[in-house]
């Protein structure tokens, strides 16, 4: 990827998508082909392809995608499975047809089997049953790992897949109902402290274990990887660690100053017990995160308070 690069960062007002935007800016990129959903609808196949005709890329950052946690997966379960088909395919397939010189699609942690051996591997794709509560949102994934090593075997595409592990960082959504599990702490844990609570519930029994990553961290090893890697597969992008959530609980609560009492409610869904990435292949290739957990958190929380 040259400097005079023509470069499609889909979803860049997203999380994910803002953050690889900012590192492309910050060593030196100036060439982007950007369009909000108002102006591009992604599942929209002729809009997706007139796009591609008329601006050319000649790298593009898949970020774009229908995202949220437990509750918005496992209840809007035909949405996120279409939503997020028909935005890969007809950007996958469009970056075949006016020739990407590379495309990097970025999945999720839950492509992998409920029960796969932990730390997660990459080879442990496709080798049992999903978690339940995001399985749509996991078969959307892989049908797009699966498109960029079918069109790299049948095309020839320099297509490329990284999986990130669980995400936090600024642009975070931090909707009451449908945010993931960090930014719906941080919501929740300061309005606790607002409104002078005596106590916090969170869901599940606390015991599932979670890799937290900052967003800005993502993005580092994004442009590390669309630089250097270009094999069929993917790569996991995580931290190697992991935290349980009652753990981050009480992380979130000494951030916000919440004294007050932590319960847990097992009646809720708990999610996949264990989910760590194995982060050797990334580590092997000449990357690793830099961003502590605990400080990455009180650094976010300082600039969203005032909003929350």
């Amino acid at each position: 990827m040259k400097k005079n690069s023509k470069i499609f960062v889909a979803g860049h007002r997203g999380m994910v998508g803002s953050a690889i935007l900012r590192k492309l800016t910050q060593e030196g990129y100036q060439d982007f082909v950007l369009a909000g959903s108002k102006d591009l609808d992604l599942r929209n196949q002729l809009e997706v392809t007139e796009f591609f005709r008329k601006e050319k890329p000649t790298h593009v950052f898949l970020a774009a995608a229908k995202v949220g946690g437990i509750f918005a997966n496992n209840t809007f379960r035909a949405e996120f499975l279409y939503d997020n088909l028909m935005i890969e395919a007809n950007v996958i397939h469009a970056a075949y047809l006016n020739g990407v010189e590379k495309l990097m699609f970025l999945g999720s942690s839950c492509i992998y089997p409920k029960m796969a051996p932990q730390p997660l591997q990459e080879d442990a794709l496709l080798t049992g049953p999903l978690e339940s509560s995001n399985e749509p949102y996991a078969i959307a994934k892989i049908a797009g790992i699966k498109l960029c090593d079918a069109y790299r075997y049948q095309y020839g595409c320099h297509f490329v897949s990284v999986m990130p592990t669980n995400l936090y960082g600024p642009n975070d959504n931090y909707h009451p109902e449908n945010s993931h599990v960090l930014p719906a702490m941080l919501r929740r844990f300061h309005q606790a402290v607002h409104d002078n609570a005596p106590e916090v519930t969170i869901w599940g029994s606390g015991t599932p274990r979670r890799e937290f990553l900052h967003v800005d961290d993502l993005a580092d090893a994004c442009y590390f990887l669309m630089q250097h890697y270009d094999e069929p597969g993917l790569v996991n992008i995580g931290t190697g660690t992991d935290i349980t959530i009652l753990e981050l609980a009480q992380m979130v609560a000494n951030i916000v100053g919440f004294k007050g009492t932590i319960k847990t409610d097992p009646t809720k869904l708990d999610g996949t017990p264990r989910k760590l990435m194995d982060v050797q292949k990334l580590k092997s290739l000449g990357w690793q995160a830099t961003i502590n957990l605990e400080a990455g958190v009180q650094r976010v929380y300082e600039a969203v308070k005032h909003q929350l």
